[in-house]
């Protein structure tokens, strides 16, 4: 008797990829992600090839895994497919000390954050 398989996390004509452990904030990541939600996949991509944001080579990384989990894993167009949803999220925090005068220290915070990537297939319209 073996393990029933998990429910998909994502409907049926939808792909996701996720990166954790971006080296970058929260706010920064997500004006890039705001960059590319509801585009089409190629014309993200190209956006992401050309942005001046240290962070959107590893964007476009994780969204060409999307598109390779939308063909390979689930059958989809990738000439068909959106950026439905590119959100951020908070992942660990590195803290680090800085002396300072008189014998003190200030806390410096090097946060990290991850990305989701869901893509969608979506007909054209005639």
């Amino acid at each position: 008797m073996g393990k029933s398989s998990n429910p998909r996390r994502v409907g049926d004509l939808e792909a996701f990829a996720k990166a954790r452990n971006l080296r970058t904030g929260g706010q920064k990541l997500n004006l890039v992600a705001q960059s590319i939600r509801g585009m089409k996949v190629e014309k993200a991509l190209a956006t992401l090839e050309f942005s001046r944001r240290r962070i959107a080579l590893p964007v476009k990384k994780c969204l060409e895994s999307a598109i390779a989990n939308a063909e390979n894993n689930h059958g989809l167009d990738i000439d068909q497919l959106v950026v439905a949803q590119a959100y951020v999220g908070k992942n660990l925090v590195m803290k680090r000390w800085r002396a300072r005068a008189r014998g003190r220290s200030a806390q410096i915070m090097k946060p990290f954050s991850e990305i989701t990537i869901v893509v969608r297939e979506v007909e054209e319209q005639a």
